[in-house]
């Protein structure tokens, strides 16, 4: 009872001193009322459609806000635009932490942008947290102890399109795409890992593209013309739809294979066109809303209402508000966890010990669970395929472990 006592006394003489709590003073960006947290997102720029993304998850925050905060602390979210350029995040970043005074960030988006800013996240102990990636280098606690990933992993989904291939269509030639960087070259990693020395045998033709190019007609030509009856495509959506429509165009109809981040209804096969689009096969972790295998189920009804009373201009037809949503739950599962020690250290600390958290909107099945160790906090996703309406799922859950 003495101890209690001596605490509270200690506690109030310090907010009366207008310090703050104890836990809140030794963390930057906390104060007893609030939690800042910093962001970086393609609001504009070749990366765009990927820009509701933050706007879901400010709308997820004003949520908890509105229901009293975590912990009786409200969010503060600072998303600035990066334009998806490395140089600009760099910019940004540096505004978040050393002027606005962020505790930490979260769900910043994108492979090269994020690359530019990951020694600086660890040279300066900040958590660089959830980034909005599956590159495989986010999963390095020796190396870089303060950065963490979310979504399964590129190389992974890689390696599951280099077994189906092996597996489906053992005799084709395949032709690839992607973009020139780690986010591209890590699908085919995975792939290589696969297929092995198949992979040499059976790969006719590889293209790339830079982030950068207004156009990729001339690579598709050059693939199509390689004679490769399955084409593995690894590309953002505004790409992704390129590729789509110029395939039409040309009557090339192999094998399509996309890589998940652009496997989406709303961002790449309506521009690119439903009938275009039909067959093509993925892999996916999470729930798409406007399947109707998930009409009644309260992970979409939720979901709905939350886009209803909390972001209202969204587009319900968007599968990447639902990955906004879920990303949201899974940081606030850390931030409750922390409870009143925000410290950046404890914060990263509850960040590698999530125990088989249950997420809404994840595949049934999936849950999120880190260690000190495992900073891949999604290992699994099921396979799926266009069929011109909605992506349908076949096959089990597929182990996403990275060695």
């Amino acid at each position: 009872m003495k101890t209690t006592h001596l605490l509270t006394t200690v506690a109030a003489a310090t907010l009366a001193l207008g310090i703050g709590a104890v836990a809140a003073g030794n963390a930057p960006g906390v104060t007893d009322t609030e939690i800042k947290i910093g962001n970086t997102n393609p609001y504009s720029g070749p990366a765009s459609s990927y820009s509701t993304i933050g706007k879901s998850i400010g709308a997820c925050w004003n949520m908890v806000n509105a229901n009293g905060g975590i912990n009786g602390r409200k969010i503060n979210w600072i998303s600035y635009d990066d334009g998806y350029s490395p140089p600009k995040t760099k910019e940004q970043i540096r505004k978040l932490v050393e002027s606005d005074g962020v505790a930490f960030t979260f769900q910043t988006l994108g492979t090269p942008t994020n690359s530019a800013v990951h020694a600086y996240m660890n040279k300066k102990k900040v958590p660089h947290l959830f980034v909005a990636t599956g590159a495989t280098k986010w999963g390095q606690p020796k190396k870089f102890p303060w950065t963490m990933g979310w979504q399964p992993n590129y190389q992974t989904v890689g390696a599951i399109f280099g077994n189906y291939i092996l597996q489906n269509n053992p005799t084709s030639k395949v032709a690839i795409l992607n973009q020139n960087d780690d986010y591209g070259k890590d699908y085919v990693i995975g792939m290589k890992r696969a297929m092995g020395d198949k992979f040499e045998q059976m790969v006719v033709k590889n293209e790339t593209y830079e982030v950068t190019d207004p156009t990729i007609d001339s690579q598709i030509v050059s693939l199509a013309h390689s004679g490769a009856d399955v084409f593995v495509n690894i590309s953002i959506p505004k790409f992704a739809a390129q590729s789509i429509k110029k395939m039409a165009a040309i009557g090339w109809k192999p094998v399509h294979l996309l890589n998940d981040v652009a496997a989406s209804i709303k961002s790449t096969y309506t521009p690119a066109g439903l009938e275009n689009s039909k067959g093509i096969i993925s892999v996916d972790f999470y729930k798409d809303p406007n399947d109707p295998e998930w009409a009644n189920d309260s992970d979409t009804l939720a979901w709905k209402k939350f886009m209803k009373d909390f972001y209202p201009d969204g587009d319900i037809a968007n599968k990447f508000n639902a990955y906004g949503w879920a990303v949201c739950h899974t940081m606030q599962a850390v931030l409750k966890q922390a409870g009143n020690d925000l410290s950046r250290e404890n914060i990263m600390k509850q960040a590698a010990s999530l125990k088989e958290v249950a997420i809404p909107m994840l595949l049934p099945g999936m849950f999120v669970d880190t260690s000190p160790t495992d900073f891949y906090p999604l290992e699994q996703m099921q396979m799926t395929k266009f069929n011109g309406t909605q992506s349908v799922r076949f096959g089990p859950l597929i182990s996403a472990e990275t060695e």
